[in-house]
């Protein structure tokens, strides 16, 4: 089949929780045949150098680092979108290019923040702002920025939960190196029409994500979506650099048994 040829890559912050540590899961995502990892910013207790050390030890490739949380109201949400709060989103931001640097990796998922209320013009200014403060960085490091759209049902309040306003904030900042990224699980949740989604999308995507709709679950698992035949889509309309497909998702049971469905679709040996 002609198209992007797709790869896939474990999602630390779901997968091989098992394993125990953050470190160790790097270690258990090479062990079950991944090449690639993605997922959160480095917890506090793992250094730069250590996580420099587990890469080069699994020879894996980092391809998407979650940004820096810092000590942002809300944690895991960020803040690109809450006045206020810029300097530590620079602050932030410039951190984990550090670490991004450090490992090759060559994209920063930039999260945008939870709201006590509804989104207001001051936290549009304050979004595409920082996005605008963001891509110089971001072009002289090489590392492309993606923003995702998150679904109301999984994350109540978080600032960005719509594609046409995605796309508006990126098309704004004119920058390449400021992306979408499309996860099919947020997106079935927010607009459906998975192919048209794609199809209508595929020239701003910077990065894919997946998992089943409603439980999250692996892609074979039981629900709304046929992933065997979505991910022909992306390998026919996807234009994204490099193919990667992140897997976040979370395991029903043991992380490697639920890998089966990368070989019934015909990505693994």
């Amino acid at each position: 089949m002609t198209g992007v040829a797709l790869r896939f890559c474990a999602n630390l912050n779901f997968m091989f929780l098992e394993a125990g540590s953050f470190l160790d899961r790097y270690r258990a995502a090479k062990s079950a045949g991944f090449e690639g990892v993605e997922g959160p910013f480095p917890p506090a207790e793992v250094s730069l150098e250590e996580l420099v050390a587990v890469q080069k030890e699994t020879g894996l490739k980092q391809i998407l680092m979650n940004i820096s949380l810092g000590d942002v109201p809300g944690g895991q949400l960020g803040c690109a979108a809450l006045p206020g709060w810029e300097t530590e989103f620079l602050v932030n931001l410039e951190r984990t290019v550090e670490y991004a640097k450090a490992v090759g990796c060559g994209k920063i998922h930039i999260m945008a923040g939870h709201l006590n209320g509804p989104a207001t013009e001051v936290h549009d200014r304050t979004y595409l702002a920082n996005l605008r403060v963001a891509a110089p960085i971001l072009e002289r490091n090489n590392i492309v920025g993606v923003i995702e759209p998150i679904n109301k049902h999984s994350v109540p309040g978080y600032y960005l939960a719509c594609y046409d306003k995605a796309i508006k904030m990126i098309t704004s900042v004119g920058s390449s190196n400021v992306k979408l990224m499309l996860d099919i699980f947020h997106a079935q949740h927010i607009r459906g029409d998975i192919t048209n989604s794609i199809r209508a999308l595929a020239s701003y995507i910077g990065h894919v994500q997946l998992a089943q709709v409603p439980g999250r679950n692996e892609p074979d698992s039981d629900g709304e979506l046929n992933f065997r035949y979505i991910l022909q889509v992306l390998r026919t309309e996807g234009r994204y650099a490099e193919g990667w497909v992140g897997c976040e998702y979370r395991p029903l049971a043991d992380t490697v048994k639920g890998l089966q469905w990368l070989r019934d679709f015909g990505y693994w040996q």
